[in-house]
C-alpha cells in the first residue's frame, strides 16, 4: 500500500504551534487531503495545549485557492457537499480553538486561501502577499463562511465590490481595508508572527480564551445574548489563579 505524501505540516516550538501547508509546486492549492490534515493539524495542537499558533504556506505562496486542475473531481453532489463542509470546518475549528490562531501571508492568498486567512483571528502579510475572491469570476461560489465573515469586517456593500469583481488587492489596500493587522517585509514575517504568537501566549489563557470566544459569539448575536455570555464569561475568569496573580501583580505595582 502506498503511503501518500503528507501536505500539510505541524511543529510545536515552546507552546507555539506552527501549521505549514505544504505543497509548494501549485502554490498551496487546495485539495482534499490539504483539508483534511490542516484540520487534523489545528485539532492535535489543541490538544497539545498549545497557547497560540500560526499558519503558514510553504514556498512561494500561502495557498492559491481551489486546485482546479485536481484529478479527484467529486462523484456526485453528495461528495460535493461532503466537502465544502469540511472546508467550512476549518473555519470552525479555528474559531473554536481555545487558542489564537496568526495567519502569516505571503503570495497568493486567493479564493478558498483567502477564506483560511481571514478565517484566522489575526492575520500579518508579507508587502508581497495578494488577496482576492475569483470565485464568481470562474462560476463557482464562496465555500469558508466568507460571505460572513467579509461583510462584519468591511461592511456589506465592499463585500460585495471585492466578491462581484474578483479583483485582487495587495496588502497594503488589505491593511486599509481592515482585513489585516499588520504589513511587515517578507523576510521578517515569520519573526513577527512568532513575536505575536509570543506576546499572545503570555496572556492569561482562559481570560484570552473567553475573549476570543466572545468576540465571534457577538458577531453573531444580539445584544441581550451578548451582555449574557459577558457575564458568563467573567464569572469564570474572575476565580482563575491567572486572575488572581494578574490582580496581585497590579496591586504590587501600585499604579495603573
Amino acid at each position: 500500500m502506498t503511503t501518500r505524501k503528507a501536505v500539510v505540516e505541524c511543529e510545536i516550538h515552546q507552546e507555539i504551534g506552527w501549521i505549514y501547508l505544504n505543497r509548494p509546486e501549485r502554490l498551496n492549492a487546495v485539495i482534499p487531503q490539504l483539508v483534511e490534515e490542516l484540520y487534523g493539524s489545528l485539532d492535535k495542537l489543541e490538544r497539545a495545549g498549545v497557547r497560540a499558533a500560526i499558519l503558514a504556506g510553504r514556498g512561494n505562496a500561502f495557498c492559491a485557492g481551489h486546485d482546479l486542475r485536481h484529478e479527484e473531481k467529486p462523484a456526485n453532489e453528495a461528495e460535493l457537499r461532503y466537502n465544502i463542509q469540511k472546508i467550512q470546518d476549518i473555519t470552525r475549528k479555528i474559531q473554536r480553538v481555545p487558542f489564537p490562531v496568526i495567519a502569516a501571508v505571503h503570495g497568493y492568498a486567493l479564493g478558498a486561501g483567502c477564506e483560511f486567512a481571514l478565517g484566522c483571528d489575526l492575520i500579518i502579510a508579507a508587502q508581497d502577499a495578494e488577496f482576492g475572491f475569483p470565485e464568481v469570476s470562474v462560476g463557482l461560489s464562496v465555500t469558508g463562511g466568507i460571505s460572513h465573515i467579509l461583510p462584519i469586517a468591511i461592511g456589506l456593500v465592499r463585500a460585495k465590490e471585492l466578491l462581484f469583481s474578483g479583483e485582487r488587492f495587495g496588502a497594503s489596500q488589505a491593511l486599509h481595508l481592515g482585513l489585516i493587522n499588520k504589513v511587515v517585509d517578507h523576510k521578517v514575517l515569520a519573526e513577527e508572527a512568532d513575536k505575536c504568537a509570543k506576546r499572545l501566549a503570555e496572556l492569561p489563557q482562559v481570560a484570552l480564551a473567553k475573549a476570543k470566544f466572545a468576540l465571534n459569539r457577538g458577531a453573531q448575536c444580539d445584544l441581550e445574548a451578548a451582555f449574557e455570555l459577558e457575564i458568563e464569561h467573567a464569572l469564570a475568569t474572575v476565580q482563575t489563579i491567572e486572575s488572581k496573580q494578574a490582580a496581585e501583580w497590579f496591586r504590587k505595582k501600585g499604579s495603573v
